[in-house]
């Protein structure tokens, strides 16, 4: 792939990339450091796959090795059920129902397991195949089929249980979170 190829790839994925960034840390200056940390390692790389499905690929996969990288330097590679810094009792004062909506999202998402965390990410959040997720978490298609059924019962759940959760506009039973 040539350079003005691979940086254009790059920048047609900045979006989703960084979605993706936001779902794996837990809060904004973690994930910008990542993503950034991601987009250097890919732009620096001497072997890039041409195929443009595996240049996807590829580049999620650098984000996430970097992620884990991250956790195992901080002597924290962790269960991840649950986030400290995500407090069950936010002050929301006068707050539109969007906003109520997303926080609601991102707070029911965090308590998710790391796994279902993983592939809601990937498929509903990164617009991922079952295909693309499986091969980027290297686990069989039929795990990512099931995690991801799994992840959105139990997300669907947890947003039902909460009382100030208006109704999410779901497309096509994905989270519909994009943005």
């Amino acid at each position: 792939m040539s350079n003005q190829r691979h940086h254009d790839a790059l920048l047609a994925l900045r979006r989703r990339l960084f979605g993706y960034a936001c779902a794996l840390c837990p809060d904004m200056a973690s994930a910008e450091d990542l993503y950034q940390d991601a987009m250097l390692r890919a732009m620096t790389a001497r072997s890039v796959p041409t195929d443009q499905t595996a240049f996807r690929v590829w580049v999620f996969r650098i984000m996430r090795n970097l992620w884990v990288d991250r956790l195992r330097a901080a002597g924290r590679l962790p269960d991840l059920t649950t986030d400290d810094a995500i407090d069950g009792n936010i002050a929301i004062d006068r707050a539109d129902d969007l906003t109520v909506n997303r926080l609601a999202v991102r707070q029911a998402f965090m308590k998710l397991a790391k796994p279902h965390r993983d592939v809601l990410a990937l498929v509903d959040i990164a617009g991922f195949s079952y295909a693309e997720a499986s091969e980027i978490l290297d686990v069989p298609q039929g795990t990512i089929m099931s995690r991801i059924s799994r992840a959105r019962a139990s997300l669907a759940h947890s947003l039902q249980d909460n009382d100030k959760v208006v109704a999410l506009p779901l497309a096509q039973g994905k989270l519909g979170i994009r943005g």
